[in-house]
């Protein structure tokens, strides 16, 4: 809306015409949804949905009776607020209906009585990843850039068709939405890891290939949504951050499904915007490797037991073992086969493993993983940009 009063209003008053400025819609668009966030949770919190806590998981009792899917509340401010300054496209627009969708999936298993199965979960994220890559790609071809290798294309990217793009885009949405929801088990730890890619892709897309002279002299394609989409990243992690400051340890509130599968699309969606696919392990590598690795270690356990292979876990990796459950014995488990036994030596999501086995607190959990992504993310920035 501002942008498109800002010729109007500039007629009577001179410095309205810093609405035209995208450094501006992005200072005042993360400062107003902080402070609406901060103001408005601890007034709304009391409508949300009750954690119910989710068994066999360390600590589940202290999440228990917490209001929890916050994401619904902190989603509608950002979406205010973009309506406020962001330019109208009707592209971004269309994602921003996709990331809402997204949301509020989440929200209504956070109302549930009874959690939605994975089946269900995963079916609807799919689909979601399926329509947010094709209006990401408009029908159109689409040119992504790579390490190592040069493409085709005048800056060296690489030219995919629609039919080659939006199947492995919405693959890697699919993997973004779900790595960032089991992520989210310690207060604070998939805001703060979020916080820190959703800045450094906001950066990226302004400052590097959204803008033609530094995208030019790194030799990287030059995209010029980059600003738009840095409006959208910013003010969500203003809002964030007036989430974080309720959800530090102890929490007083949990962004629940609602706000971890929405964090996770546009995470994957600000990847995609910047052109290159690798770019999700460079700002995300800890928030990825600590819900991703558990997806990973489900999947192959899978294949081995279709397989024929015992892939029972040991009992004495569980926290509150069901009675019902099948596990296997001290003695069985050393006769599983290599990978198996490999993969039940860690815990997931990563945090858990960390608390459990080596006795992290939540904070130190927090702290160090923060740190961890953080070193490391202009680290694996410079080696994707300067291997062209």
């Amino acid at each position: 809306m501002l942008p498109f009063l800002a010729p109007h209003l500039t007629k009577f008053w001179g410095p309205f015409r810093l609405f035209d400025s995208y450094i501006v819609l992005i200072c005042l668009g993360a400062g107003c949804a902080a402070l609406l966030s901060w103001l408005l949770l601890p007034r709304l919190w009391h409508l949300l949905p009750r954690d119910q806590g989710k068994p066999f998981v360390k600590d589940s009792k202290e999440a228990k009776g917490k209001p929890t899917g916050a994401g619904v509340i902190l989603v509608t401010i950002c979406t205010v607020i973009l309506a406020l300054v962001m330019p109208p496209t009707w592209r971004h627009w269309s994602l921003v209906f996709c990331l809402f969708a997204c949301m509020m999936t989440g929200f209504l298993d956070d109302c549930s009585e009874k959690p939605w199965g994975e089946w269900k979960k995963g079916s609807l994220d799919m689909f979601i990843a399926i329509v947010a890559a094709a209006v990401l790609c408009a029908g159109k071809p689409m040119t992504i850039w790579l390490p190592f290798f040069k493409g085709q294309a005048a800056d060296g990217g690489f030219i995919l068709s629609p039919w080659v793009y939006i199947p492995a885009a919405a693959i890697l949405l699919w993997f973004c939405i779900n790595a960032v929801n089991c992520s989210d088990g310690v207060d604070g730890l998939a805001g703060s890891l979020s916080l820190l890619t959703l800045f450094s892709m906001g950066a990226f897309l302004y400052g590097i290939v959204g803008h033609t002279v530094i995208a030019k002299y790194l030799l990287l394609p030059h995209y010029a949504d980059g600003a738009r989409w840095a409006i959208i990243l910013y003010v969500v992690c203003g809002g964030l951050a007036g989430y974080l400051w309720h959800n530090a340890n102890p929490s007083a509130v949990l962004m629940g499904d609602a706000g971890s599968r929405f964090l996770g699309l546009l995470i994957g969606l600000s990847v995609l915007a910047a052109g290159n696919p690798f770019l999700a392990l460079a700002v995300a590598p800890i928030l990825l490797a600590n819900g991703g690795g558990g997806m990973c270690k489900l999947l192959m356990l899978r294949l081995f037991r279709k397989f024929g292979y015992d892939t029972r876990p040991p009992a004495r990796n569980q926290v509150n073992p069901n009675p019902g459950a099948n596990f296997a014995s001290d003695a069985e488990a050393e006769r599983q086969i290599l990978p198996v036994r490999l993969a039940h030596r860690f815990r997931f999501p990563f945090h858990d493993h960390c608390r459990k086995n080596w006795g992290w607190s939540n904070t130190q959990v927090l702290v160090r993983f923060v740190l961890l992504q953080g070193m490391a993310i202009p680290l694996l920035f410079l080696i994707l940009i300067k291997l062209r």
